[in-house]
């Protein structure tokens, strides 16, 4: 079974250095690029990010909001998720555990995605330890410019190619 070089890069990020925000920006280029609909398992794994993003950022209603959605849509993706390499069952079991937390505004904490597949896990781990990680820590340590990356992130090549519709 092979893996998308896309979604290798979101488990990195989300396993690494915790860049949500570029677990996002990888896997959303990769869904709009495949032509894939709004309820594609990327949507599901992409809302769990943005979910945490906001969540360590103290955005309990913007958290709560996504990681609903990515609840739903997981749902009925269970078999998508296991050809994926991830233990379905697990995994929801801890969006749900965090949900709980993000509930009782209790203080951010990281989780792994349960990779099962050894072949994808191994793959994981040799990149993760490539850039100075050890697998399964779950001390985010992300720095300031990642925590706040949609805030202080160089938009001046994007904002003057938007177009502005005048009310």
């Amino acid at each position: 079974m092979s893996f998308s070089e896309a979604y290798i890069a979101f488990l990195i990020h989300f396993h690494a250095d915790r860049d949500y925000f570029e677990c996002h920006e990888v896997l959303e280029e990769h869904w709009k690029k495949n032509g894939m609909t709004r309820d594609s398992i990327w949507v599901g794994f992409i809302q769990v990010a943005v979910s945490y993003y906001h969540y360590r950022r103290g955005n309990v209603k913007g958290s709560l909001k996504m990681m609903d959605k990515a609840l739903h849509l997981l749902s009925y993706k269970k078999d998508e998720v296991l050809a994926l390499g991830v233990d379905y069952d697990l995994l929801i079991r801890r969006l749900n555990k965090s949900r709980a937390k993000m509930i009782d505004h209790k203080p951010y904490e990281a989780i792994n995605i349960p990779i099962e597949n050894q072949l994808l896990l191994a793959i994981c781990k040799n990149h993760y330890a490539a850039k100075g990680y050890e697998w399964g820590n779950l001390f985010d340590e992300a720095p300031e410019y990642i925590v706040h990356k949609h805030t202080l992130r160089d938009r001046s090549k994007v904002v003057p190619n938007r177009k502005y519709v005048l009310v």
